[in-house]
């Protein structure tokens, strides 16, 4: 093969690699011009270079100089090419890319949204609210006083046993060998902010605790070892049954609806004298939606109070129940499944 014949060779193959690089609209485009002129297998460049070993022995310096320069120059053409791609730089589609079109549509943003739990929450605060009853809170982690023994719970009751309760071991300290420490646990009711509250405030005490509480119940569709309740004190000069029950039908007709009906069962609570249970019905079925009653004598006087003088109710509804009726939710571990299909629902 003459010189002059191979060196027009190389000299088509480096203008149309070129072409070709530096017009590619799209990285499709591009990477066709790679496979036909840099192929491994069938590409023109190695097609050119098999022709280098028909040159006359003589000129193949010469030729394999010009080859290899043209080589050089065309893999420096498609890197060039690449980068824009890359880069967003010059080529068409690149172009049209990085332009803005305002009078598009814009993507709508996947916004978060409260909890169902948070939801009930803030509306029964606020339903609680028009009723005059403020929002009162106190730790979740509690001792035995509070949690009990000021509830009128002696230490023989069952409702003590460690089985029924989380409690929680505590290192000692250096307040001494002899130095006894109050057990502390996870408070098992809301009723611990009522004491909390008539510690330090004198009657009339009018107010309402929502927050979590622990039980070591197993969970199924109706139970969770961690689950909210919110729970209403009225203390004043002759508050009796019948304001208990005004109260608890209100709040039922304001977040469920005036087609619910209230009932009360005898029951029994340490903390409450006279007990009941609260049912709520829909339509021919009436659930238990919680406990009640008029609070004991013996608490009043724990917390200083004259059960001469005062007298009131208090009442602790589960929250999830709540949400549940209210939603037709019918297990309350989707609760806590943090799905978002179910979550995003509300």
């Amino acid at each position: 093969m003459q010189l002059q014949e191979f060196l027009a060779d190389v000299s088509s193959l480096l203008n149309d690699a070129s072409t070709a690089f530096n017009g590619a609209a799209s990285a499709d485009a591009l990477e066709a011009a790679r496979i036909e002129f840099l192929g491994a297998k069938a590409g023109r460049l190695k097609d050119v270079q098999s022709n280098l070993g028909k040159v006359e022995k003589a000129d193949k310096p010469a030729a394999g100089k010009h080859f290899n320069e043209a080589k050089q120059q065309i893999e420096a053409a498609f890197n060039a090419a690449k980068e824009r791609a890359g880069s967003g730089g010059t080529t068409a589609k690149s172009k049209d890319a990085m332009q803005f079109d305002p009078t598009l549509p814009g993507k709508r943003q996947r916004l978060g949204r409260l909890h169902p739990i948070s939801q009930t929450i803030e509306e029964l605060k606020d339903i609680m609210g028009r009723l005059g009853f403020s929002v009162a809170d106190g730790p979740e982690i509690e001792d035995d006083y509070h949690n009990f023994e000021a509830l009128n719970i002696p230490r023989s009751h069952p409702a003590r046993d460690p089985l029924d309760n989380f409690y929680l071991h505590v290192a000692e300290t250096t307040a001494g060998a002899n130095a006894k420490s109050e057990p502390l646990l996870l408070r098992s009711q809301t009723s611990t902010v009522q004491i909390r509250v008539m510690e330090k405030k004198p009657p009339p005490v009018r107010i309402i605790a929502l927050g979590r509480v622990y039980r070591p119940d197993a969970p199924d569709a109706t139970h969770y070892p961690m689950f909210h309740q919110i729970e209403g004190l009225l203390i004043d000069k002759k508050v009796t049954m019948a304001d208990l029950k005004s109260t608890l039908r209100l709040f039922a007709h304001s977040y469920l609806g005036v087609d619910v009906h209230v009932r009360f069962r005898p029951s029994f609570f340490p903390f409450t004298e006279p007990s009941v249970e609260v049912d709520m019905q829909w339509g021919d079925r009436w659930i238990e939606m919680g406990g009640a009653g008029m609070v004991d004598p013996n608490v009043l006087r724990a917390v200083g109070y004259d059960p001469e003088e005062v007298s009131g109710f208090a009442f602790g509804l589960g929250i999830e129940r709540l949400c549940m009726r209210r939603h037709r939710v019918t297990d309350i571990r989707e609760f806590y499944k943090n799905d978002v299909r179910f979550l995003e629902q509300f």
